[in-house]
């Protein structure tokens, strides 16, 4: 008799919530209550809850986030990831350009960092440098990124007919890949002759360098992007544990 008691009690908190929603109790962007609270309101175990909610998040009426996670920092301000960091960027106000040096085919063999498990063929790597201008009127190139997705569908054409709007997020909202879930590694890399080269610096600057790959809900390999960052801006944050 259990089973059907939680399904019950997961279907009341999933038609709570929801009314909840549409009448406007929650404004957009706001957060929902975390599992423990929520846990404790409708008497019923974080288990029930997390399973309540995945339910809201696949009629798209929430989008969570886990309880850990990495983003990167620049100057202070949080990046998101989602929405592309020339967005994020321009964002804090500080007045940062990219700019794309190429966009190419590429084999398995060229992608940088790639993990075993991605099951590519061939893909298109768009490579892009930002330049940050500081408050003296200097310009400093500050980030070198090599961005690479599967060569299918639109994203096939992309050297021909370049990114939507020119942004590699929105390009691939058009594709239809909306990353679900991923993964994101870093360590400090010492530039080579080429990568001093695009970022103006001494060959074995030390640059902090991040790995992040990603996939759709259904398993899909969405993208792979390898970054380049000036330590001098950038940093790697982690956050853990249960909501509060």
């Amino acid at each position: 008799m259990s089973i059907p008691v939680a399904r019950g009690k997961r279907r009341m908190i999933v038609e709570t919530l929801s009314r909840r929603i549409h009448d406007g109790e929650y404004e957009l962007g706001d957060r929902l209550e975390g599992e423990l609270r929520l846990a404790e309101e409708f008497g019923v175990s974080r288990t029930t809850v997390r399973q309540a909610l995945a339910d809201l998040q696949h009629r798209r009426l929430i989008a969570t986030e886990s309880g850990r996670g990495s983003f990167v920092i620049f100057d202070g301000h949080r990046l998101d990831q989602q929405q592309g960091w020339t967005q994020s960027l321009a964002e804090t106000g500080s007045d940062v350009s990219a700019r794309i040096l190429s966009i190419d085919h590429v084999i398995r063999e060229d992608v940088p960092l790639l993990p075993e498990e991605v099951d590519l063929h061939r893909a298109v790597a768009i490579r892009r440098v930002r330049t940050l201008v500081t408050a003296d009127g200097d310009s400093q190139r500050i980030s070198f990124e090599c961005a690479t997705v599967p060569a299918a569908g639109l994203l096939a054409e992309l050297p021909t007919t370049g990114l939507v709007e020119d942004s590699l997020s929105a390009t691939l909202a058009r594709a239809g890949l909306a990353p679900a879930r991923g993964t994101q590694r870093a360590d400090v890399h010492a530039l080579d002759a080429r990568e001093a080269s695009i970022l103006d610096r001494a060959v074995g600057s030390p640059f902090l360098r991040t790995s992040r790959t990603s996939w759709k809900a259904d398993g899909r390999f969405v993208e792979h992007v390898v970054s380049l960052l000036d330590p001098a801006h950038f940093t790697l944050a982690l956050t853990f544990g249960d909501d509060a």
